[in-house]
């Protein structure tokens, strides 16, 4: 688990890092959002949850994940016996919403990706996860494939990371959501086996 000698001192460099980025206009994105979405969650969380951009309805309420995509994150979460607020953090690769909800652009992506590796940095995540394919190729790189790669560990950042299909593609593709549970179920093994042997899912 990270060292409480560094907690006080990590949270308020996020606190810092939230101020700056809640102020960023370096992309055309700013001109058009209602809210830059900083992410959620716990602040030493041990995972992190890293998805593609925030939707209309983050955009509206200023949190990531609250529109039909994130109700359904919640209830995996739930199955697995995680929650927001103690075992995970939420953030996306672009922090506001791209017009229409499309894909960010690669500019888009390269200037908002440092802001999202500095989060990595001072909440010290031993597990990730990435919703998709735009958080998986921003992260992992081009040549991987989220129907390919979904469900197997690799390395980013220096930590365990787990590829898994974005909320989204279940609401288009229930089909999917059997593979998906598979995946999580994974996740919640190397947690109980990196951090607690303990941890309760009515479901795992």
């Amino acid at each position: 688990m990270n060292g409480l000698l560094f907690e006080p001192e990590r949270e308020g460099d996020l606190k810092v890092l939230k101020e700056k980025i809640l102020a960023c206009r370096q992309c055309e994105l700013s001109q058009t959002r209602n809210h830059v979405i900083f992410g959620e969650g716990n602040y030493k969380a041990p995972l992190m949850i890293i998805g593609e951009a925030p939707g209309r309805d983050e955009d509206i309420q200023g949190r990531p994940f609250v529109g039909k995509s994130g109700q359904l994150l919640d209830k995996i979460l739930e199955a697995c016996g995680f929650t927001r607020q103690q075992h995970v953090f939420i953030s996306n690769i672009v922090k506001c919403r791209p017009p229409d909800n499309r894909v960010p652009s690669p500019a888009e992506a390269s200037i908002c990706m440092p802001w999202l590796i500095n989060q990595i940095e001072l909440i010290n995540p031993g597990l990730m996860i990435l919703l998709g394919s735009t958080a998986l190729k921003y992260m992992a790189g081009p040549d991987y494939k989220i129907t390919r790669d979904r469900g197997k560990w690799i390395s980013c950042q220096g930590r365990l990371t787990m590829p898994v299909y974005h909320p989204a593609a279940l609401l288009r593709d229930p089909s999917l959501k059997r593979d998906t549970w598979e995946d999580f179920k994974k996740i919640v093994w190397k947690y109980r086996e990196m951090y607690d042997s303990q941890h309760y899912s009515a479901h795992v």
